[in-house]
C-alpha cells in the first residue's frame, strides 16, 4: 500500500478551500433555516388541529432538521481546526451522525405513507394511524442514537481529530450506513414515488378541483422525490468512493475524494433548508389529500358494488 501523506501546503490550501465553500453555503442554510423551522414547528404543532401520520412524520422530520441546523456551527468550526475528539465533539458528532440518517428514514416512511394511501386507500385506515407512525419513529431514533454512539466509539478508537477521518483503514460502518441509510430508502422513495405518480395519472377525475388536487399531488411528489435524489446522492456516492479508495489504498486520489466528501456534505446537509420550504406543501396537503382519498375510497367502492352486481361474464370482461 502506498504510504498516504500530504505535502502540508497543498492540504492546508485544501482545507481553506473547503472551509470557504462551508461558510457560502451553510451561513444561508442558518439564516433561512433556523426561521422556517421555527414558522413551521409553529404551524405543525399549534395550528393543525387534526392528527395524521403525515403529520407525525414531518414533526419528526422538523426536529431531525433543527438538530442538524444546531451541529452546523460547530461542524465549520472543527473542520477549520485540528480540534481534537473531545466530549464536545464526541457530543456534536452524535447529533450529526443521528440526525442525517433519521431524516432520509423519514422521508422514506412519508413516501410509503402516502404509497399505502394512495395504492390502497381501503386499507389505509387499518395498517395506518398516528399512534403507529409515532411508534416506529421512536423506534428508529433509538436504533439511530445507539449506532452514532456506536459509530463515534469506533472513530474515536481509529482517528485523532474531529469530524476528519485520517486514517486509510477501510470504514465498513461507513459502507452499512451507505446500504441501509441511503441505497436502500432510495430504492423505496423512488418505487413508491413513481407507483403513486402513476396512481395518480389514473385516477379519472369527475370535476376540475379533484383534477387540480391530482395534479398538485403529482406535483408535491415529485419535487420532494427530486429534492431527495439531488441532495443526499452526490454524498453517498462520494463516501462510497472515499470506502473504495481506502480498500484499493489509491492515495493519488485521496485528497480529491476527501475534499468531493466535504463539499457534497454540504448539498446533503442544505436538505434541512429545502425541507422546511417543503413544509407549506405539506400543510396543504393536510388540508387537501383527505378529501382526494375520500374520492377515490368512493370510486372505488362504487366499482367494487357494480362488479357484484354483474354477471360473472361482464366481471371478467371490466
Amino acid at each position: 500500500m502506498e504510504n498516504c501523506t500530504e505535502n502540508d501546503v497543498r492540504q492546508n490550501d485544501t482545507a481553506q478551500t473547503i472551509w470557504l465553500f462551508q461558510l457560502t453555503v451553510y451561513i444561508p442554510v442558518l439564516i433561512l433555516g433556523i426561521p422556517l423551522n421555527v414558522i413551521a414547528f409553529w404551524v405543525f404543532c399549534c395550528k393543525l388541529k387534526r392528527w395524521t401520520e403525515t403529520r407525525v412524520y414531518l414533526i419528526n422530520l422538523m426536529v431531525a432538521d433543527s438538530f442538524l441546523l444546531f451541529a452546523l456551527p460547530f461542524l465549520i468550526y472543527f473542520t477549520s481546526y485540528n480540534h481534537p475528539i473531545d466530549n464536545l465533539c464526541f457530543t456534536i458528532q452524535n447529533i450529526y451522525f443521528a440526525n442525517m440518517p433519521m431524516s432520509i428514514l423519514i422521508i422514506t416512511l412519508i413516501a410509503i405513507d402516502r404509497y399505502i394511501a394512495i395504492k390502497f386507500p381501503l386499507k389505509s385506515n387499518i395498517l395506518q394511524s398516528p399512534l403507529k407512525s409515532a411508534s416506529i419513529c421512536g423506534f428508529l431514533w433509538i436504533v439511530l442514537i445507539i449506532y452514532s454512539y456506536l459509530r463515534q466509539k469506533f472513530h474515536k478508537a481509529k482517528e485523532n481529530f474531529c469530524f476528519r477521518k485520517e486514517s486509510t483503514e477501510p470504514n465498513y460502518l461507513t459502507l452499512f450506513s451507505i446500504i441501509f441509510g441511503f441505497i436502500i430508502p432510495l430504492g423505496i422513495v423512488i418505487f413508491c414515488s413513481v407507483q403513486v405518480i402513476k396512481c395518480l395519472k389514473k385516477k379519472m377525475a369527475t370535476s376540475p378541483h379533484e383534477t387540480k388536487l391530482i395534479q398538485k399531488a403529482i406535483h408535491i411528489v415529485s419535487v420532494n422525490l427530486c429534492v431527495f435524489v439531488v441532495c443526499f446522492s452526490p454524498f453517498y456516492i462520494t463516501l462510497l468512493l472515499r470506502f473504495a479508495v481506502d480498500i484499493a489504498g489509491a492515495c493519488s486520489l485521496l485528497s480529491e475524494v476527501r475534499a468531493s466528501v466535504w463539499i457534497c456534505a454540504c448539498l446533503a446537509n442544505s436538505n434541512c433548508c429545502l425541507d422546511a420550504v417543503c413544509y407549506y406543501f405539506a400543510a396543504k396537503e393536510f388540508q387537501e389529500f383527505p378529501s382526494l382519498f375520500t374520492t377515490f375510497i368512493s370510486m372505488r367502492s362504487k366499482t367494487k358494488q357494480s362488479q357484484e352486481s354483474q354477471p360473472p361474464t361482464e366481471q371478467v370482461m371490466i
